[in-house]
């Protein structure tokens, strides 16, 4: 055998021009011909466009509730992969299979849908509005789609990670005298936190650039409802080409700085335990010493 080592699968090289071909086409080609657009006006001018009443408004409404969609469902994904792996019920594979629902789901086939469901006359509206709950036509509205389109990702990224995590981890923490509470803050979450951070993160860029089921529950209302998807549409409606590349290059460039700060906060998380003793290690000596404990 030559020194030089055999790769199991050849055509490395093939391979990897075909990956950068492919991604320079789906995405550094349509990214830098908005950028060589956007050239075409000056700092000032991308500033004017981003920070008129209308722009800043629709950037918060669709930044906060992406924000808070992602939240949503960083708290209650964790739950439902979390019962979904660990636990046996009837019915679970049907409930497995309605988590990946947004998925298969025409995104304007769940705005209409939602809407119908929230509206004053629907089945869930007609009890909310006498409680002044209102959710179809306002920002609430915008927050309920994002969560809904958004929970599969938060799910499906935490359920191989919980199912790599044995039960052992558990019983072991709880031998050794720990609380529930302190099992998994000190046990489970350091193991499942960067896969949460992950499925946040894609939860959040998905809520960013989501359009075809806000549309149909917001009520797209100007300073109120509108997200920006909605404004860069209405700008190239109006044949102002430059206006909807400038408000595109200001959400491109937030969404890289929050995705950096989010990729920076898994790497943290990530390496904060490095040194610290693994789980199975602990598991192991907590089965040794109730072992030690049952024999005496």
């Amino acid at each position: 055998m030559s020194a030089k080592s055999q790769r199991v699968l050849p055509g490395f090289g093939l391979a990897l021009g075909y990956t950068l071909l492919y991604l320079s086409l789906l995405i550094l080609l349509p990214l830098g011909g908005m950028i060589l657009k956007a050239s075409e006006l000056s700092f000032g001018q991308i500033l004017d466009i981003a920070l008129g009443e209308r722009s800043l408004a629709a950037f918060r409404v669709t930044f906060l509730s992406s924000l808070l969609a992602a939240s949503i469902n960083a708290f209650f994904g964790l739950i439902v992969a979390w019962i979904l792996v660990r636990y046996r019920f009837p019915g679970k594979r049907f409930v497995d299979a309605l988590v990946d629902l947004p998925f298969a789901l025409p995104t304007a086939v769940a705005g209409i849908t939602l809407a119908t469901l929230y509206a004053g006359n629907g089945w869930l509206g007609q009890y909310l509005e006498p409680l002044g709950v209102k959710v179809a036509y306002t920002p609430l509205g915008i927050i309920v789609a994002l969560t809904f389109i958004t929970l599969p990702f938060v799910v499906r990224t935490l359920q191989p990670v919980i199912e790599d995590i044995e039960t052992e981890v558990e019983e072991a923490a709880a031998s050794l005298g720990a609380s529930r509470w302190q099992t998994f803050v000190k046990a489970i979450f350091p193991a499942i936190g960067p896969a949460l951070l992950t499925g946040f993160a894609l939860a959040f860029a998905r809520a960013l650039g989501e359009f075809g089921s806000v549309i149909f529950i917001a009520g797209n209302l100007p300073l109120i409802s509108e997200i920006v998807p909605l404004l860069i549409i209405s700008k190239l409606e109006q044949y102002d080409v430059l206006g909807a590349t400038a408000l595109a290059v200001v959400m491109l460039a937030f969404s890289f700085v929050l995705l950096l700060v989010i990729n920076a906060l898994q790497w943290w998380a990530a390496n904060r335990h490095k040194n610290s003793e693994p789980l199975e290690v602990a598991a192991g000596k907590a089965k040794a010493g109730a072992a030690c404990v049952a024999t005496n």
